[in-house]
C-alpha cells in the first residue's frame, strides 16, 4: 500500500514514556505547546519544538492543528467487531447475555457480504473515534476473520485479531470443532499472521465453550505458532467461574485451566479478570500475561468491579478494552471514564495523565508493540489522533476553567466522544470519515 505524501503536522504534542504515578509527575510525558511532527513514508521522522523543526523537513506540507492535542493513536484491547447490531441490549447478565443476544447474531457471520460489511463499518466506527489499532474477536466462522483481516489490510491499520474457537455450550452453528479449529486457526494464521500491519491471536472464546479435546488442540496450535497471540475471556461473572469449575473439575481455579493447556504467556489477552484468586493473580503475574480491564461492558452487564489497584500492586500488566457490543461506546475516552468509575467505587482515583497513558502507551506495551505504536517517537508508525477539548459547548464551558493540561485531559475524558476527534492518522494517512450508511444491512 503506497504511503501518504510527506508531510508536518503542528499542534500541541502529547507523548508518555512512563506511567504517571499522579497528576503531577511531569517527568512521565513530554508536552511540546507549539509541536510540529514530520512524518515520512508513514513514520514519525522527527518530534519537537516547531521553532526546532529541522531544514529539511521545513518545505514539506503542513496540517496546522494549531490549538488542539496531538496523540498517538488510541488502542483498544478488547472487542467483538460481530456485536455492532447488540450493542445496548436490554436486560442481561453475562451468560443469558450470550445465549439471548451474541450466539444468535454472531450466526449471521457465516455470510461473507454480512462480514464484510460489518466488517467495514466497524473499523470505521473505531477510526471515528480515535483508535488505531485494537484487538478484535471475530465469530467461529473464518469468514469473519478474514473480512476484518481484508478491511485493516485495506485500512493500513495495526491489528490483532482472530477466529473464535468453541465446540460445546453454544448452538450448532456457531460451534466448531477440536478439529476444525484447529485446522481452519492454522489456515488463517499462514494468510493473515505478519501480512501488513496484521497479527493473529488464537481466539478460545472462554473455558465453557471449549471441551478438554479443544483446549488440547488449542495447546497444539500455540506451541507452533509462539509468536501469535492468545486472547480469551477470564472471571467475569461468578456464575461463570462456578461452571468452569465443574466442567473442569481438575482444575485448582479458573485460571488454572488456562494454565494447564498452556495459554499463560506475555502475549495472553485476558478479558475481565474481575474474581481473581491470590494464586490466579501470582500466575498471572508470573507468567507477564495481560489483564484487559472492560469497565463500560462490566458495569452494563453487572460483572463487578475490575480491582485495578490490586492487580497493579500484584505485577499484573493491565490494559483497557471497550469490549464492544457488551461495552456500550466505541469511544476509548467513554471507556476511560468508565474505567474512572469503577475505581471510585473501589476508593481509588485515577488520575487523568495515567489514564492518557493507558489509551495509547499502556495499551501498546500491554500488546508488546511499544517499539511500533503508543508513541510520538521517532520511527515509530504515524498513528495518530487530534483531540478538540472544546468540541462541544458543555466541553468549551467547562474548558474556561481549566488551567492544567491534566484538567484538561480529565474533560476530554469525562466529557468527551467522537465529537472530540477531530482527525485520526493511520500511517500517516487521514482516515476519519462518515460512518457507512446503514441501509446496506
Amino acid at each position: 500500500m503506497p504511503h501518504a505524501p510527506n508531510c508536518v503536522l503542528r499542534g500541541r504534542l502529547l507523548t508518555f514514556m512512563d506511567r504517571p504515578a499522579d497528576q503531577h509527575a511531569r517527568d512521565c510525558y513530554a508536552y511540546w505547546p507549539d509541536g510540529a511532527l514530520a512524518i515520512e513514508k508513514g513514520k514519525i521522522a522527527w518530534r519537537g519544538d516547531t521553532a526546532d523543526l529541522p531544514e529539511r523537513f521545513r518545505a514539506w506540507p503542513v496540517r496546522d492543528h494549531a490549538r488542539n492535542l496531538i496523540l498517538p493513536g488510541f488502542i483498544d484491547a478488547h472487542t467483538h467487531f460481530s456485536q455492532m447490531q447488540v450493542i445496548g441490549s436490554y436486560g442481561a447478565q453475562l451468560m443469558d447475555w450470550l445465549d439471548t443476544y451474541t450466539y444468535p447474531e454472531e450466526a449471521r457471520f457465516a455470510d461473507p457480504a454480512h462480514a464484510r460489511a460489518m466488517a467495514a463499518s466497524f473499523l470505521d466506527e473505531l477510526i471515528g473515534h480515535g483508535v488505531t489499532t485494537a484487538a478484535v474477536y471475530a465469530t467461529s466462522h473464518p469468514v469473519s476473520a478474514t473480512a476484518i483481516f481484508e478491511a485493516a489490510l485495506a485500512r493500513d491499520m495495526c491489528l490483532i485479531a482472530g477466529k473464535v474457537v468453541m465446540d460445546r455450550n453454544a448452538p450448532a452453528v456457531v460451534c466448531d470443532t477440536p478439529q476444525r479449529a484447529y485446522d481452519e486457526t492454522k489456515a488463517l494464521i499462514s494468510a493473515w499472521h505478519g501480512k501488513g500491519r496484521l497479527a493473529y491471536a488464537i481466539t478460545p472464546r472462554f473455558a465453557i465453550t471449549s471441551t478438554p479435546a479443544q483446549m488440547s488442540a488449542i495447546q497444539t496450535l500455540i506451541a507452533e505458532h509462539p509468536d501469535c497471540y492468545v486472547q480469551t475471556h477470564l472471571s467475569e461473572h461468578p456464575e461463570e467461574i462456578r461452571e468452569t469449575l465443574r466442567l473442569f473439575p481438575e482444575a485448582t481455579d479458573y485460571t488454572g485451566v488456562y494454565e494447564h493447556y498452556g495459554l499463560l504467556g506475555p502475549k495472553a489477552l485476558f478479558g475481565h479478570c474481575i474474581h481473581l484468586s491470590d494464586r490466579e493473580r501470582y500466575v498471572l503475574a508470573e507468567t507477564r500475561s495481560v489483564a484487559v480491564f472492560c469497565p463500560s461492558s462490566n458495569l452494563f452487564l453487572g460483572s463487578g468491579l475490575f480491582d485495578h489497584a490490586g492487580l497493579s500492586q500484584a505485577g499484573i500488566r493491565i490494559a483497557l478494552g471497550s469490549d464492544i457490543g457488551a461495552g456500550t461506546s466505541y469511544s476509548m475516552l467513554q471507556t476511560a471514564a468508565d474505567a474512572y468509575k469503577v475505581c471510585q467505587l473501589r476508593g481509588v482515583s485515577l488520575n487523568p495523565l495515567e489514564s492518557f497513558y493507558d489509551l495509547t502507551l499502556g495499551n501498546a506495551r500491554a500488546l508488546s508493540l511499544e517499539d511500533r505504536i503508543g508513541t510520538l517517537e521517532a520511527g515509530t508508525d504515524a498513528d495518530l489522533v487530534v483531540l478538540d477539548s472544546r468540541a462541544t459547548q458543555a466541553m468549551n464551558i467547562r474548558m474556561q476553567s481549566a488551567e492544567t493540561l491534566a484538567e484538561e485531559l480529565f474533560v476530554l475524558q469525562t466529557l468527551g466522544d467522537d465529537r472530540a476527534i477531530v482527525e485520526t492518522y493511520i500511517a500517516g494517512t487521514s482516515r476519519k470519515t462518515g460512518r457507512a450508511e446503514l441501509d446496506q444491512f
